[in-house]
C-alpha cells in the first residue's frame, strides 16, 4: 500500500476525494499525512475527523519562499512517502522542492493545459470565448503548470456561463480523475519517464490521455 500526502491551502474537496477512494479501497494507498500553509485551511478539520495526521506550516513565518520549501520537504520527508498530491496549494514551488519529488508529485490544474496556466482560468475561458474547458493532472516539475500532462476531462462551456457555473462543473470532473490517476500510481502503472509520461509501459502523447466523460 502506498504511503501518499496531501498538500492543501483550502477546502480540501479533492483531498477528500482521494481519501474517500482509499477508503473505499479503491486506491491502494493511504493517505498518512495532509499539510496545509494556512491554519485556516478548512481541509485540515476535515482530515482529522478522519484520524489523518495534520499540519499547518505557514509560509508566513519564513523569509524566502526557498527557506520555507526546505522545511517542506523536511516535514514531508518524515512520512516516507510514496505520491505527494497538490490538492488546491497555492505555492509556487521551487525547484530544489521539484527535484526532490519528482516522478511522484502529481498537481491538479482547472484548464485544459497546456492553455491557460495560472489563476482565474474559469474566466480567462469565458472571456476567450471558449466553447470547452476542461481540467489536467500532471507531474510536477520546475516549470510552474508545466509537467507532462497525465489525464484531462473536458466540460462544456454554455452561453451565460459565470466562472462559478465553469468552476462547479469542472470539480465534479476534478473528484473523478484526480483518484483515478493516483490509482494508477498506486497500482505501479503510471511512471514518468525519460520521454514523458508512460502508463502500463507505453508513452501517453505530450497532453495525456484525454477522457470525454
Amino acid at each position: 500500500m502506498k504511503r501518499i500526502v496531501v498538500l492543501i491551502s483550502g477546502t480540501g474537496s479533492n483531498m477528500q476525494a482521494i481519501v474517500d477512494a482509499c477508503e473505499k479501497k479503491q486506491v491502494n494507498g493511504e493517505v498518512v499525512a495532509v499539510i496545509a500553509n494556512k491554519d485556516t485551511a478548512k481541509g485540515l478539520e476535515k482530515a482529522a475527523e478522519r484520524g489523518i495526521a495534520t499540519h499547518a506550516l505557514s509560509h508566513k513565518a519564513f523569509d524566502s519562499r526557498e527557506a520555507y520549501d526546505a522545511e517542506l520537504q523536511s516535514l514531508i520527508d518524515t512520512y516516507q512517502p510514496d505520491l505527494v498530491i497538490l490538492a488546491g496549494f497555492m505555492r509556487i514551488l521551487t525547484a530544489d522542492f521539484t527535484r526532490h519529488f519528482a516522478g511522484r508529485m502529481l498537481n491538479i490544474h482547472p484548464s485544459l493545459l497546456p492553455k491557460y496556466k495560472g489563476v482565474n482560468t474559469h474566466q480567462r475561458a469565458l472571456d476567450a470565448g471558449d466553447k470547452e474547458h476542461g481540467v489536467s493532472v500532471h507531474f510536477v516539475t520546475e516549470e510552474l503548470d508545466g509537467g507532462p500532462v497525465i489525464l484531462q476531462a473536458k466540460v462544456p462551456v454554455f452561453d451565460g456561463d459565470t466562472a462559478d457555473d465553469l468552476q462547479a462543473r469542472v470539480h465534479e470532473q476534478e473528484h473523478r480523475i484526480y483518484p483515478l490517476v493516483v490509482k494508477w500510481f498506486c497500482d505501479d502503472r503510471l511512471a514518468l519517464g525519460a520521454q514523458g509520461v508512460e502508463l502500463d509501459n507505453q508513452p501517453l502523447g505530450p497532453h495525456g490521455y484525454a477522457s470525454e466523460d
